[in-house]
């Protein structure tokens, strides 16, 4: 079990708003992602859910996609991992 930030952080609600602004691309293509967590070394966990779970391309979608949109809203951000 990973050591995440409590839900209560406020962290979450800003990475949430990240995800709500690629969200909309990724249910075009039948997929969907889900926060996990967000470890106290700035590393947030999302599931990639639907078609991009099984996409073969879910590794760019999450660099170059989720990534890119937290990591922009939030800086202090190290890496988004998928889980």
């Amino acid at each position: 079990m990973k050591d995440y930030l409590p839900n209560s952080d406020p962290l979450y609600d800003r990475v949430i708003s990240a995800l709500e602004t690629v969200r909309p691309y990724l249910q075009v293509d039948g997929g969907d992602c889900q926060l996990i967590g967000i470890t106290k070394d700035m590393v947030v966990d999302v599931k990639l859910l639907g078609a991009c779970g099984s996409c073969p391309m879910s590794t760019l979608t999450l660099r170059a996609g989720v990534e890119q949109a937290i990591k922009k809203a939030i800086p202090e951000i190290a890496r988004v991992e998928q889980v």
